[in-house]
């Protein structure tokens, strides 16, 4: 948020209503009275705005879409440049009562509004007789003053931003019956309860609901700009896993060989052959070269021979040897 409190104040948000119209249930958003007029705290208002901007940022990059209300004279033009600026619908010049608890009838006559836009581009419209051309052409003027920023709201939306809560009473009373959050600009002559996000404020200054509504563009845009960037990643991503999908089915060739270091992969041998031609390999080299020689064994002496015809000193005489 690209605001200040000095911002706030040069703005005139700190403004509220005169004492003798303030709503007892703002007084947490009640600096004090100076003069029989309401002063707001500005701190209060710069947290809840700053509050209120962060759930309208996170909404929108989730894919959801905030309505913009405001039918007041100080903030139609205003209104109106926000939902330009953000893409988001809005209702400017009334609330049609029942806009969103008879949603259903509503989008069946946006759907007939559409179709006499569409015939008017075309020119089919121009050839109708006249008198059935100036009817459509009244209700479209009709339509146009009741949906106009509405035509693209196809389904019941995500959250509503409304200028001043009393003003718009409807609206918020339809909301709070559809479990539709709320973000108000609430005046010291409002009930802050009535909305889920109240930003406490001056909402009759032209130049306080400008800086306001300014604030929430500002996040609301933030929000656009993460979900369009979610949105390209995911089609990226889809699209990578197209094509890994498709590199997966093709087929190679009978005749496309993969080739290794100029190898057929079909002709390259297993790791085990491998591992077996190159222990085959090692073989020769280890034969030639030469082992060193073990030194030769001494050589032994051999034993005297005794003469055939000696015989032991015990077995020469055994007559003797009975004599001893």
């Amino acid at each position: 948020m690209n605001i200040t409190l000095k911002d706030l104040l040069d703005a005139g948000v700190h403004f509220g209503h005169q004492r003798r119209r303030w709503n007892p249930k703002s007084r947490d958003y009640v600096y004090g009275h100076l003069h029989g007029v309401s002063v707001i705290d500005l701190e209060k208002t710069y947290a809840n705005l700053e509050k209120a901007g962060r759930f309208a940022e996170d909404l929108v990059a989730g894919g959801g879409k905030v309505l913009l209300v405001g039918t007041k004279r100080q903030a139609q033009e205003i209104v109106r440049e926000a939902g330009h600026a953000t893409g988001m619908p809005f209702a400017a010049n009334r609330w049609l009562g029942g806009a969103l608890t008879n949603f259903q009838t509503i989008k069946r006559s946006l759907a007939k509004y559409k179709k006499y836009k569409s015939m008017e581009e075309d020119g089919s419209l121009s050839k109708m007789p006249k008198k059935e051309e100036a009817a459509v052409r009244r209700e479209m003027a009709r339509m146009n003053r009741n949906f106009e920023g509405m035509l693209d709201l196809n389904e019941l939306p995500a959250a509503l931003f409304v200028v001043d809560i009393r003003n718009e009473e409807i609206a918020v009373a339809e909301a709070r019956r559809l479990s539709i959050p709320v973000i108000g600009i609430v005046d010291t002559n409002a009930d802050p309860t009535l909305v889920d996000y109240p930003i406490p404020a001056n909402d009759d200054a032209v130049k306080s609901l400008r800086i306001i509504v300014d604030a929430v563009v500002e996040y609301i845009q933030a929000g656009v700009a993460q979900r369009e960037t979610r949105t390209s990643a995911k089609s990226i991503s889809a699209v990578a896993r197209e094509r890994i999908q498709e590199a997966q089915d093709v087929e190679a060739p009978a005749d496309d060989e993969v080739t290794i270091e100029g190898e057929a992969l079909s002709a390259a041998p297993a790791p085990a052959e491998r591992k077996a031609s190159a222990s085959t390999a090692e073989a020769p080299a280890a034969e030639e070269k030469p082992a060193e020689q073990a030194p030769a064994p001494a050589e032994k002496k051999p034993a005297e021979e005794k003469p055939a015809d000696e015989k032991p000193a015990d077995e020469a005489d055994p007559e003797a040897k009975k004599e001893s």
